[in-house]
């Protein structure tokens, strides 16, 4: 289970980064006061533009972060006072994650399952399990730097899960995709899912939501403006579509639009 409870998340800016932004505040506040709690089973979606405070959110979580105020806990562990513990039981894919240009997929994903203390036998195993489903065994050999985008992204894939983690957080993992290897990530997101595992993700498609996510938050300017089941968040926005039920409640919350 993941509890994230009035989680506020603030950065401080330099100048150049209040010259970029165009803001004359000494601070910028990411996430504010966010409240979710996501269960075993289930594909838990945060919706979002771009810059709605998603990331922030999901790289607290992954402990990457440490949270101005509040606190997230996973599986009972704190992501700051238990952190190691809580990387442990997670899987974290970011569309930014690299990998190195230089070394192979075989050679990365043996390498971070004995980071992450498994047995040889286990990482043999996982491993065959990873590339068979994803079809990496055709360019597992080659550098990444040789890869596409796709066979980086099913690679990147790959290096996350090979621990077998209880959670898994995806932060938009089909942006960017060609339809077929978005079709094959969407599709182990549900097979994850049928092996009760925790998956939390962050989108800002709204037609992928739908198609996948089990319950939805949506963030608008850091702040929590919605939450619950497809059919509930449409029911309430009057409307049969998620992209209109978004954009109702974008332009309630939002600063602009």
């Amino acid at each position: 289970m993941i509890e994230i409870e009035n989680l506020t998340k603030i950065y401080k800016l330099n100048k150049k980064q209040q010259k970029e932004l165009k803001v004359k505040e000494t601070q910028k506040i990411a996430v504010s006061d966010l409240s979710i709690t996501a269960r075993e089973g289930e594909i838990f979606g945060l919706l979002g533009t771009n810059g709605a405070g998603k990331t922030t959110t999901l790289r607290c979580l992954a402990t990457l972060l440490r949270p101005t105020s509040g606190r997230i806990l996973v599986n009972g562990c704190d992501t700051v006072k238990d952190g190691e513990k809580v990387r442990g039981q997670i899987g974290f894919l970011t569309n930014e994650m690299k990998l190195d240009p230089q070394f192979s997929p075989d050679y990365l994903v043996e390498f971070f399952g004995r980071l992450h203390g498994m047995e040889e036998n286990l990482i043999k195993k996982r491993k065959r399990e990873l590339f068979e489903y994803f079809g990496i065994d055709a360019f597992a050999e080659k550098r990444v730097e040789e890869l596409s985008t796709g066979m980086k992204q099913k690679a990147s894939i790959a290096v996350s899960l090979i621990h077998d983690p209880k959670v898994i957080i995806f932060d938009e993992p089909t942006t960017g995709l060609d339809i077929i290897t978005a079709r094959a990530v969407t599709d182990y997101l549900k097979e994850l899912r049928k092996q009760g595992k925790l998956i939390i993700m962050s989108t800002h498609i709204m037609s992928e939501a739908e198609k996948l996510c089990d319950r939805i938050a949506t963030i608008v300017d850091g702040k929590k403006v919605e939450e619950g089941t497809i059919p509930e968040v449409l029911a309430r926005a009057g409307t049969d579509d998620l992209e209109e039920a978004f954009f109702k409640l974008y332009q309630r919350y939002g600063k602009a639009v």
